[in-house]
């Protein structure tokens, strides 16, 4: 015969009906027997007919509230209520037609009532009892043994959750509060944070699944400090989902991520801040499809441009840009325009005709080549892109009469040691200096470090070399980088811009910076896992470092010197630095043109070297030639790797 919990939902529905069918009648007859003090003093027959009406009364009702549509498995103490409805309605019913049919003649007022409290525990009683013998008989007895950190509401949620699933086995709960230690919630045991070490070992934990989603991220960054030593994996819920959805799902679970470790709570927007330049304006993004660039577009879609212009190097990423941000409009009910366009920043002409054509007032400048050791042995490609792309656009702006220019920057910009860097500098110079020779347009940049989530990030590929069972390869020991949200560097970069009067080098607070390795090593433990070291050789993940990469900072930096000041916005600092006069920077940039053109790779150097007076290249004349000439030739080994990727 097969078993209850594999009936169809209809079937089950029947057996529930047929059993209130039954127990309802045992239950009247139950509370005539309770009124008159026993089965032997008992008078049945005046309720023969009440008896028999009990279930004929009771079910239609129970029918009419849905009772018979709840999932058992999944009801909670809402359905007392239910239940407490029914059985009162009914019983008020049978009361009813015991008055007008035969006037109470016979029948003991004091059974209907003690039906009444019969009935309502019968009926709930039976559905908490057949709830625990679904989540009984569903429960794997291999099931993944599991301790929730937190005993609040989403703790209990969470717990019920993973219960009803069957795949996790819920062993205790643990919370920093003191009174709800040794209390029992949902039948589990409470424990302090300080016995979870005892519980990991006495019970075979496999797993800490953190459900606290109203902490602040430093909060929880301290919890995660206390579960590293462990060594057990960890996994946290989602706090927006949480929050906004009042419950906590098995679903909402997921890795550690590089916020969670960082802790760093991120502040509100200014909201007045981030419309000033985009509400009912004419706006265009250059390298829309970029990490940066695509996070930009969708903030400023937020704010209500009148129309947003896409500006893109790639087909691929602007037809993706493209196609999201016109199901993000629809979402958010925006009447927005959007234009996309394919082309270089390098095309003058091209952009000034579309800037004028569509009136532009603000425009936000991501085009970049950005990644460190591709640059490097592209330095020519690098420039034309980064710095010169910078002065077409920024003289499309200004012959254009856009209001409002804001140039991405970053900290690798500070005292470079790398093209790329030197690249972003020297846009930075040509943006102070046009800031300088005309009042058309305000020119800003925005300079900040890593951003989380971009192509290239440390925790995705250290997450996949973690479940490969490692080597973590780490450049240097020693290595430290700053790291920001995507999301919250776009909309600091609209706030900043916003603030912008011209030549201001904005620098945002990314707060302390990381060691990458502590980070790897932090991932490793939360995963479960040891690293392989001297003090640990039976650890399961090696990290490796491989050496750092051609044009590779140690420590990055935010400022070149120690002139900066505060704005009204506590994560937004303005800077003060060198700047070079037009009228010198021309002349500069013309010869640095033909020098590129002419492919003259000892003159681009030299100019650069003369132009960024920071930049501090890490290897001599003759290697950064030979690289250079490699990549033009198409065999650097970064060209060449690079290739090898993509016909993976």
């Amino acid at each position: 015969m097969k078993p209850v919990f594999n009936f169809s939902r209809f079937h089950k529905q029947i057996v529930a009906a047929f059993a209130d069918l039954f127990f309802l009648p045992l239950t009247f007859c139950i509370a005539i027997a309770l009124r008159f003090d026993g089965l032997a003093n008992a008078q049945f027959s005046p309720y023969i007919w009440l008896i028999l009406a009990a279930p004929l009364v009771s079910l239609p009702i129970f029918i009419k509230l849905g009772l018979y549509r709840a999932v058992i498995r999944f009801i909670d103490y809402k359905i007392v209520y239910v239940v407490f409805l029914g059985v009162s309605l009914s019983v008020a019913v049978l009361l009813a037609m015991a008055v007008f049919l035969n006037g109470m003649n016979g029948l003991s007022r004091g059974v209907f009532g003690i039906f009444w409290v019969c009935a309502i525990m019968y009926v709930a009683a039976s559905r908490f009892l057949a709830r625990a013998y679904f989540l009984y008989t569903n429960r794997r007895a291999d099931g993944i043994r599991v301790v929730v950190y937190g005993a609040g509401a989403s703790g209990n949620q969470l717990a019920q959750a993973l219960n009803h699933a069957g795949e996790y086995k819920v062993v205790a709960l643990i919370d920093d509060k003191k009174e709800l230690h040794g209390a029992s919630i949902g039948g589990m045991r409470v424990y302090a944070p300080d016995a979870l070490p005892d519980l990991v070992a006495s019970k075979n934990i496999s797993k800490v699944l953190l459900a606290m989603p109203s902490l602040s991220k430093a909060q929880q960054r301290r919890i995660l400090e206390k579960l590293e030593p462990l060594k057990i994996k960890t996994l946290v819920t989602s706090p927006i989902k949480s929050l906004i959805r009042a419950s906590t799902q098995v679903q909402d679970l997921r890795e550690i991520e590089i916020e969670d470790l960082l802790g760093r709570d991120a502040v509100e927007p200014d909201q007045d801040l981030m419309a000033m330049c985009i509400s009912g304006k004419t706006v265009m993004v250059t390298g829309a499809g970029g990490s940066i660039g695509s996070e930009l577009c969708r903030q400023i879609l937020r704010q209500r441009p009148a129309c947003l212009l896409l500006y893109e190097m790639s087909e691929f990423a602007l037809y993706s840009i493209e196609q999201e941000l016109q199901a993000l409009k629809k979402v958010l009910r925006v009447d927005v325009e959007l234009l996309p366009f394919l082309g270089s920043v390098l095309e003058t002409a091209k952009c000034e005709r579309i800037l004028r054509t569509f009136r532009v007032e603000t425009l936000y400048h991501a085009a970049a080549y950005k990644h460190v050791p591709l640059v490097e042995h592209n330095p020519i490609e690098g420039i034309r892109n980064n710095a010169l792309g910078t002065l077409s656009m920024a003289r499309a702006a200004v012959d254009a009469q856009v209001k409002r220019f804001v140039l991405i920057s970053t900290d690798k910009a500070v005292r470079p040691t790398n093209v790329m860097g030197s690249t972003k500098r020297l846009a930075e110079l040509i943006l102070q200096a046009f800031a300088r020779k005309q009042d058309k347009t305000r020119f800003c940049m925005v300079r900040f470090g890593n951003v989380l989530g971009s192509s290239g990030s440390v925790v995705p590929l250290f997450r996949k070399q973690i479940m490969a069972g490692g080597p973590i390869t780490i450049t240097h020991p020693e290595i430290t980088r700053y790291f920001m949200t995507i999301p919250e560097a776009a909309q600091l970069v609209l706030q900043a811009g916003a603030m912008g009067q011209g030549g201001d080098v904005f620098v945002l607070d990314m707060g302390d910076p990381v060691k990458i390795v502590d980070l790897a090593k932090r991932m490793v433990h939360l995963s479960g896992l040891e690293v392989k070291s001297e003090q640990a050789p039976d650890g399961t993940i090696e990290i490796h470092h491989v050496g750092l990469r051609p044009g590779e900072k140690l420590y990055e930096e935010l400022l070149i010197g120690d002139n900066v000041e505060g704005t009204d916005h506590p994560l937004i600092m303005r800077a003060r630095e060198v700047e070079i006069p037009w009228a010198k920077l021309e002349g500069m940039l013309g010869e640095l043109t033909r020098a590129c053109d002419q492919f003259d790779q000892a003159a681009v150097r030299t100019l650069l070297l003369e132009i960024v007076s920071e930049y501090e290249p890490q290897c001599g004349i003759e290697d950064w030639v030979w690289n250079a000439q490699r990549a033009a030739q198409g065999n650097s080994p970064v060209v060449v790797m690079a290739r090898q990727a993509n016909a993976d």
